[in-house]
């Protein structure tokens, strides 16, 4: 077994991790290591051909491919390594890292530092149990983003679309560049699920019905998919008997929703946000042990991933800084609840020394959001959407009599 020692090690390399990496070593840092599962640095947006990317960091509308390219460049320039094609196979509450691949064969590494970006899974028909037969042709949207973009394999000429998720809502515009049909997108929430400007550039510009309240009930074929049954659905999450039709098609693209890689972090003890299912971090992007961090989309799914490389960045810095020593105690906590109409927030611990930018979602549309620190309220005027990741910059000096901080929205304002 070959033994490394370094100073910061980064698990993923995607666009957190890249980020993360490059960060660190112009921090200071001499020995950092990406340890990358996948044949190539980049992550997922390799195949990511459309643009939108880059729009807030380089100020600039790129494909996936060039934002990541922009990255994987800077660390060639750094003289950073990496190890592709990797598989790390545990890590230890003691930062040593289990890892194999078909170069190196078992290694075990020993960190000062670790920063976690494996990012996210998608969802599956098994985690939705749709009833019916198991034929071939349903894919998870990104399984039929690969196959288009980089295998270069269609995987259906007549499509329906379970969720509205952003890359359901990509692909249905990627069918019909390329011919095929898309009889609809179903959405079983009574709102979409995607950014507002891919509901408007991906379905209303190329005439894609979008049916809000509506799921799978059933699948047909034997060998191939042959069609789905569709039914409404109440604000109970109920089946509306009498509302059931027959839709035929050869492929169903399922956009159900993305789930944080975290069993190694699960592993290691790290404590996790039941509400999310990613790490507990703090402001520096710490998780529950000391000089363990994560970022990216392993801590909550982003939208953009402008805000995945900030994130990174601050992740990287953060563990630059333990390792020269440099990063003092974090030792005043405030917890950082979720209240009225918020699902989740981020990150969960704060010194309320610093500003610091909370990032939330919220369970219905709204426009007002309160933070309450002990007897300290503030209010701030801002529209938000379930589907759209909301975020305020909350300034420095709060102190939360009982240690907490509590975010809540609501639809009008007290005055």
């Amino acid at each position: 077994m070959i033994q490394r020692d370094v100073d910061v090690a980064v698990v993923g390399g995607g666009a957190a991790g890249l980020a993360a990496a490059i960060r660190a070593r112009r921090e200071g840092v001499e020995k950092v290591l990406i340890l990358e599962r996948g044949e190539e640095l980049g992550g997922v947006l390799h195949q990511c051909i459309h643009t939108g990317f880059g729009l807030h960091y380089f100020k600039e509308n790129l494909t996936g491919p060039e934002y990541v390219s922009r990255f994987i460049n800077i660390v060639h320039e750094l003289g950073i390594e990496y190890k592709v094609d990797t598989m790390v196979l545990k890590v230890s509450s003691e930062k040593r890292i289990t890892a194999i691949n078909s170069v190196d064969g078992l290694m075990s590494i020993s960190a000062k530092s670790i920063v976690f970006a494996v990012g996210c899974r998608e969802r599956t028909r098994g985690s939705l149990s749709i009833p019916g037969t198991r034929p071939a042709g349903i894919f998870t949207a990104g399984t039929a983003q690969r196959l288009m973009e980089i295998e270069g394999s269609m995987p259906g000429r007549r499509l329906m679309i379970l969720g509205s998720g952003d890359v359901g809502l990509i692909m249905a515009r990627r069918f019909v560049m390329e011919g095929a049909k898309v009889e609809a997108v179903l959405e079983i929430m009574p709102y979409p699920g995607g950014l507002s400007r891919n509901i408007v550039q991906c379905l209303d510009d190329f005439n894609i019905p979008l049916l809000l309240g509506y799921t799978v009930t059933l699948i047909h074929g034997k060998d191939r998919l042959e069609g789905v049954t569709v039914a409404k659905i109440d604000r109970y999450r109920r089946l509306m008997p009498g509302t059931e039709k027959f839709i035929g098609c050869d492929t169903l693209i399922l956009s159900v929703g993305l789930i944080p890689e975290n069993e190694l972090t699960k592993d290691m003890g790290v404590v996790l946000d039941p509400l999310i299912g990613g790490p507990m971090v703090n402001e520096r992007m710490e998780t529950s042990i000391e000089g363990v961090f994560a970022c990216g989309n392993v801590v909550h799914v982003h939208d953009l991933v402008d805000h995945v490389t900030e994130a990174g960045e601050t992740a990287g810095r953060s563990a630059a800084r333990y390792v020269l020593g440099a990063l003092p105690p974090f030792r005043r906590r405030l917890l950082v609840k979720p209240g009225a109409n918020v699902r989740y927030v981020v990150p969960q611990i704060i010194s309320g020394k610093e500003s610091v930018s909370l990032f939330f979602r919220v369970k219905r549309p709204a426009r007002y959001v309160t933070v309450k620190a002990g007897d300290e309220v503030s209010e701030f005027r801002q529209i938000v959407r379930p589907p759209e990741l909301a975020s305020i910059n909350l300034p420095g000096g709060i102190h939360g009599k009982d240690g907490r901080i509590v975010v809540s929205v609501r639809r009008r304002s007290k005055s």
